[in-house]
């Protein structure tokens, strides 16, 4: 068969890799198309995806409509040219639309209850959407529900082993604590309105009061002042980073549910609430959210209690809980597109190892 696969996001690299490797394994033909991203497109070339840009970058609200227009003309196109069996893409606006005038079936993933204008806009032309069960909304009987996140797509331990080197690499040794934190650029269409920390030196400065180290990753331009925090490492090795790390903090929705899948104590900080972040913090206490008018300074404080009375035991048991309701999210990618049930055991749930002492 043949699968179009529309990546928006680097995140969306990572939510499909594994997917494609199988796809292509199994002698499918896979065309993925993207926008000229750095980071995605970085991403995708290390992983070995090949990959077509069909629209450059934007930097206003104008040139993102404009950028939307001909992304999904250009993308229109090539369904035509391609005549594939299936389209697929998380959120969907242009994948669905174009599935729609080519009468290609189109499976749209998504865990993005606040994208309202997108959502809006895609799911009436989708076949069928795909949402983690704690999705808070209800869609109707196009919306199929499934025991996972996205991020256990590529972070489940079926999928993803953490290495060690990467500590080595940027000069630390296992013993020494650290913290990841995340900065966002706010420029997504549903970001417009929300935000996460008020300033950023004052969270440094208290983080690093601790005696843990500081690194920080960004979509946008890092602060001057705490220049000296970027995140050392490969975009493609953040996420073995992170495993060993004590602390996530930041604004981003993502790296939050990525440190709660792989155990490490996160902390999310941001005016949007998301299904899959409140179910990790209410059910599975492995992430604290703060969005009210405090919020830089309760997660300031809850990031210090976390990092002062640090118990890796505790943390393990409480993701040891998460991942035996939870299945691998790549089984559900590919049951959705080649319409076949996978019999392996990574659809079941089961015991994972504990992640990497810290």
């Amino acid at each position: 068969m043949r699968v179009v696969i529309t990546i928006q996001h680097p995140a969306h690299v990572h939510f499909y890799r594994h997917a494609i490797t199988a796809l292509e394994a199994g002698n499918h033909a896979v065309h993925v198309f993207t926008r000229d991203r750095p980071m995605a497109i970085s991403l995708l070339e290390a992983y070995g995806i090949d990959y077509e840009i069909l629209t450059g970058r934007f930097d206003s609200k104008l040139e993102m409509v404009v950028n939307q227009l001909r992304y999904e003309l250009n993308l229109l196109r090539k369904v035509r040219q391609l005549d594939p069996d299936v389209i697929t893409g998380i959120g969907g606006l242009a994948m669905s639309h174009a599935a729609a005038l080519t009468d290609t079936e189109a499976v749209l993933f998504t865990d993005t209850e606040h994208a309202t204008l997108s959502n809006g806009l895609a799911f009436p032309f989708a076949d069928r959407i795909c949402t983690p069960d704690c999705y808070e909304d209800d869609i109707g009987p196009k919306q199929y529900r499934y025991p996972g996140y996205h991020e256990l797509a590529y972070l489940h331990p079926d999928r993803f082993d953490p290495d060690p080197s990467v500590l080595t690499d940027i000069g630390l040794d296992p013993d020494e604590r650290f913290v990841v934190l995340r900065l966002l650029d706010w420029k997504a269409a549903h970001d417009i309105g929300d935000s996460g920390f008020d300033e950023i030196d004052s969270v440094v400065d208290a983080l690093e009061d601790t005696g843990a180290e500081v690194f920080i990753t960004a979509e946008g331009d890092i602060p001057e002042s705490v220049a000296r925090c970027q995140l050392p490492v490969a975009p493609e090795q953040v996420h073995h980073l992170l495993a060993y790390a004590d602390l996530f903090i930041g604004e981003s929705a993502t790296m939050a549910a990525e440190s709660a899948v792989l155990g490490t104590p996160g902390i999310y900080v941001s005016t949007i609430r998301l299904g899959y972040t409140a179910e990790l913090e209410d059910r599975y206490d492995l992430l604290q959210n703060f969005a009210g008018p405090n919020r830089q300074s309760e997660a300031i404080a809850a990031g210090v209690s976390i990092l002062e009375e640090y118990d890796q035991p505790l943390w393990n048991r409480r993701r040891q809980r998460m991942l035996a309701d939870k299945i691998d999210t790549t089984t559900v990618i590919l049951e959705q597109l080649t319409g076949t049930k996978s019999t392996t055991e990574a659809n079941t749930p089961k015991q994972a190892p504990d992640p990497p002492s810290q």
